[in-house]
């Protein structure tokens, strides 16, 4: 199931002003994410509300799907990278750890 949300955010890591388009769950510019989803897209249950660092990215078929894992609580989820992402931080997911961007 999937509900979605339109809202406007600034992000809780960078302060990035983010206008959200109802599938927007993270923030463009460094990737950072908020826990507010408990056990699907949109339900806006989780207690938690803290940051969610993106951890890695994996690429499926022709789309890029960002790994978040919560700051508190370790909650894992799993999303896909949107169009104005910035992708330089996105394959430096895809590459790991150590690995510096353009190299």
């Amino acid at each position: 199931m999937f509900v979605k949300v339109v809202e406007n955010f600034r992000c809780g890591h960078c302060g990035t002003k983010v206008e959200g388009k109802g599938y927007t769950n993270h923030c463009p510019k460094c990737l950072y994410s908020k826990h507010v989803d408990e056990r699907f897209p949109g339900d806006r249950r989780s207690s938690c509300k803290r940051l969610m660092e993106p951890i890695r990215a994996e690429v499926k078929r022709d789309d890029y799907i960002i790994v978040h894992k919560c700051t508190k609580c370790g909650k894992l989820s799993r999303n896909k990278s949107a169009k104005d992402d910035n992708f330089e931080i996105v394959l430096t997911l895809v590459a790991g750890p150590g690995v510096a961007p353009g190299l």
